[in-house]
């Protein structure tokens, strides 16, 4: 009900006969009428049985430029009941007195409204529109106006909610836990690390520096390190492999990253293909590790931007990137299909990739000798060492590319005395037409744990220096 209906319905407490008589019990329907007109002040001076009314209109109305109000609620289409209640606020009611009648909206037709005949004298400004603005008397039914012609804009269906794709650059499967490469009681019980030189041989070489001449030295330090910044257009994979576990490969491994990556001034990569619980993490100084390259495999895509590869990968202490194979526990071996995938995909990424193959004549191995640009074989400084490390020659230069083109070989002597004689070994190996390094005993190395490049012995730095350099050359050629 309508603000309008209600106060018809409750008596008035003027004294303009409103309250009684007809007008209040509904007999005279027209007072109602014009008393919605007039605004109720008029209707009680007059004949009981007349209605007087003082509506001039000398001349039509102008119409008035429609209040902003009034426009916004006349674009949006009304019901009924909204309808009666802006009809009486421009009647006076609600609103000041108008002298004119209310001229409805062009698109709602003035509804029939059936009763008596009017038997009084009618103003003129009781139209068609005036009466559809008035309401019938007290216990009659209301007229209904008319829906708008116009039909209601249908709403919108909700929209379904977007899903948004899932990421290609991150992992499908929740993100492995990070595991110690060495429990913290064995780092306890590591001790303290030992130089490779004694103290005798470092105090006799400082002796003999202050009167000889350091220009050789100078001239031979600069000539390996312009061989170690060679540049490469493509990244460039070097494998290390050995003929059985224990004889140094990782240790060599782990030095050629070192080196490379002091050397060189873009990024170098130490990778571990070895998941037989190698040791590479702990010889590169790694607390922990996470991804391994099992677990990164399913995750490289060519969108990928370095910095979404960086962080898989283990960062060095001393510069470079570590990638390993496993978390310390026994686990699938790497297979090929993964190796293939991984080295072709970070080459993108990375100027060199070290790789500390298994040994042979496993799958990877073979794959990793046969598909590097160069190779370094771990020979160690026995007897059936180096027997079998020439079987490996032989067979590198039985395949098609001429593989032993690429190869060095690093002949690690892992115990302070040796009965075999380096030389005599060094040209046994030399015979296949490949170049041999002697990496000697170096006890830093030969105690295990993290390796500090500052701790190393100075002929143990020598020899991994010249290792370096002509591993570079022979990847640099490779096209």
């Amino acid at each position: 009900m309508t603000q309008g209906e209600q106060r018809r319905e409750q008596p008035s407490e003027r004294g303009d006969g409103l309250g009684g008589g007809r007008g209040g019990d509904g007999g005279d329907w027209q007072r109602d009428v014009l008393r919605e007109l007039g605004g109720g002040r008029e209707a009680g001076s007059g004949r009981p049985g007349e209605p007087a009314l003082r509506l001039v209109h000398p001349a039509p109305p102008q119409p008035e430029p429609p209040h902003p109000a009034a426009a916004g609620r006349a674009a949006v289409p009304q019901s009924p009941a909204d309808a009666v209640d802006d009809t009486a606020r421009a009647g006076g009611e609600f609103g000041p007195h108008t002298s004119g009648p209310h001229i409805p909206e062009p698109h709602i037709s003035a509804p029939h409204i059936s009763g008596p005949p009017i038997s009084g004298p009618v103003s003129p400004a009781l139209g068609s529109g005036a009466v559809a603005a008035g309401s019938p008397a007290d216990g009659e039914p209301g007229p209904v106006r008319p829906a708008s012609p116009a039909s209601p804009a249908r709403s919108a269906p909700p929209a379904s909610p977007v899903v948004p794709a899932p990421d290609p650059r991150l992992p499908a499967s929740p993100a492995p836990e990070s595991s110690p490469t060495l429990d913290p009681r064995l780092l306890i019980a590591l001790g303290r690390p030992l130089h490779g030189d004694p103290v005798t041989r470092r105090t006799g070489r400082a002796l003999r520096k202050l009167t000889s001449s350091v220009a050789q030295d100078v001239a031979e330090q600069t000539r390996i390190a312009r061989e170690l910044q060679q540049p490469v257009t493509t990244g460039r994979v070097v494998a290390v492999t050995s003929i059985r576990g224990g004889v140094g490969k990782s240790t060599v491994s782990a030095l050629l990253g070192r080196t490379l990556n002091h050397y060189r001034h873009d990024l170098v990569l130490t990778m571990e293909a070895d998941a037989a619980l190698g040791t590479l993490p702990v010889r590169m100084g790694a607390e922990a590790v996470r991804w391994t390259c099992a677990d990164l495999a399913p995750i490289l895509t060519p969108s990928m931007r370095l910095t979404d590869v960086t962080g898989y990968l283990v960062p060095v202490s001393d510069g470079g990137w570590l990638l390993p194979a496993s978390r310390g526990q026994v686990g699938a071996p790497l297979d090929m299909t993964t190796y293939r995938k991984v080295t072709l995909a970070l080459r993108r990424y990375f100027a060199v990739t070290v790789v500390d193959c298994e040994s042979l004549p496993g799958e990877v191995a073979r794959t990793a000798m046969d598909t590097a640009h160069a190779r370094v074989v771990v020979a160690p400084m026995t007897a059936e060492g180096v027997g079998a490390t020439r079987q490996v020659l032989d067979w590198l230069a039985r395949l098609p590319h001429s593989a032993l083109a690429g190869t060095v070989v690093a002949l690690v002597c892992g115990a302070p005395d040796t009965v075999l004689d380096d030389k005599a070994a060094a040209g046994h190996l030399r015979e296949t037409g490949v170049t041999v390094v002697t990496v000697p005993y170096d006890r830093h190395l030969a105690g295990g744990g993290p390796i500090r490049t500052d701790l190393l012995a100075q002929t143990t730095q020598h020899a991994v220096l010249r290792l370096a350099a002509e591993v570079m050359g022979r990847a640099v050629r490779v096209r």
